[in-house]
């Protein structure tokens, strides 16, 4: 489920100067959006999945119509306000900066008409997964509900969003969540500088009701915090093209491959590693992943610092 999808354009240059004219090295558009991207992912791999996203303004004609073109499974909601458009510039070296609009906004109506089609959606599902910011004007507690009500059914969902919408799912019990660094710092309100701070930065999410959390962390690797323990792992990148939707697929893997243990914590670190060294949001393909340079930590150095 993504509520806040958009279109994202990615271009790329040799340098991002402030304030000068700049010739690009190439452009590429792309159906963006956390959820989005997971079900890209996912199809990449020949894993189903359907993605459910609100559609608004010519915008959203457009969003429609490059979904249709990848092959995705889609369940549109129409709405009002508009589809969002972002724009991330790429440097060498995966160096990315990101312009993101909020979104239009989400009426009461439009967002039980989204509700009624999780609902149809999820009765065949393995998992839902709740992506992304919300729209502004949506209640924060809007994945909370949506995770109470699914849980209570059954149904498995993973979270991954950030700030408020995130700390209030929480007490819903959610079955994952995928922080990356950034939204762990901010859910427990510290800086997070060493793999120890991240352990136990996942464990206060798990106090607060999330049966597992899934850190990406960037070329740090990941981390994983359950009921198992504790499971670190990384892999490498030499030359990173984009990180634009590595956490996605990382999340995509980790859910394709069972979404316990170590086992699916490599996989997921083999299909992020992946999409950065791919341009712009492409979502690696299975010919794409390099399993053989994960490395996988059951008993991680919690000490190590983490990159700044």
């Amino acid at each position: 489920m993504t509520l806040n999808p958009s279109l994202d354009r990615t271009i790329e240059v040799d340098r991002l100067t402030r304030g000068a004219m700049i010739r690009t090295r190439s452009a590429r558009l792309d159906p963006g959006g956390k959820g989005v991207n997971v079900s890209r992912a996912l199809l990449a791999a020949g894993v189903p999945s359907t993605a459910v996203v609100t559609i608004g303004g010519p915008e959203g004609d457009q969003l429609r119509r490059l979904l249709s073109d990848e092959g995705l499974t889609v369940r549109a909601v129409p709405v009002h306000g508009h589809t969002r458009s972002n724009v991330a510039i790429a440097e060498p070296g995966g160096v990315v900066t990101k312009l993101n609009e909020p979104g239009g906004r989400l009426s009461a109506a439009e967002l039980a008409e989204v509700a009624e089609v999780i609902a149809a959606e999820s009765v065949a599902a393995g998992w839902v997964a709740g992506c992304g910011s919300l729209p502004p004007g949506v209640p924060d507690d809007l994945y909370a509900d949506l995770c109470a009500r699914l849980t209570a059914a059954g149904i498995r969902v993973a979270i991954d969003s950030s700030g408020p919408a995130l700390r209030a799912a929480l007490p819903a019990g959610p079955d994952l969540v995928k922080p990356n660094r950034e939204e762990l710092a901010e859910a427990v309100g510290r800086p997070v500088g060493t793999l120890a701070d991240v352990v136990e930065a996942a464990r206060e999410l798990r106090s607060l009701g999330a049966r597992a959390v899934l850190v990406s962390l960037g070329a740090d690797g990941a981390v994983l915090v359950d009921d198992d323990g504790v499971v670190a792992g990384e892999s490498p990148v030499d030359r990173p093209r984009s990180t634009v939707g590595a956490g996605d697929a990382l999340l995509a893997g980790f859910l394709a491959a069972g979404a316990r243990g170590a086992g699916a914590l490599a996989e997921a670190l083999a299909w992020g590693a992946a999409a950065v060294r791919l341009p712009a949001s492409r979502m690696p393909r299975p010919a794409d992943l390099r399993r053989d340079l994960v490395r996988i930590h059951a008993v991680p150095d919690l000490d190590r610092p983490l990159v700044p």
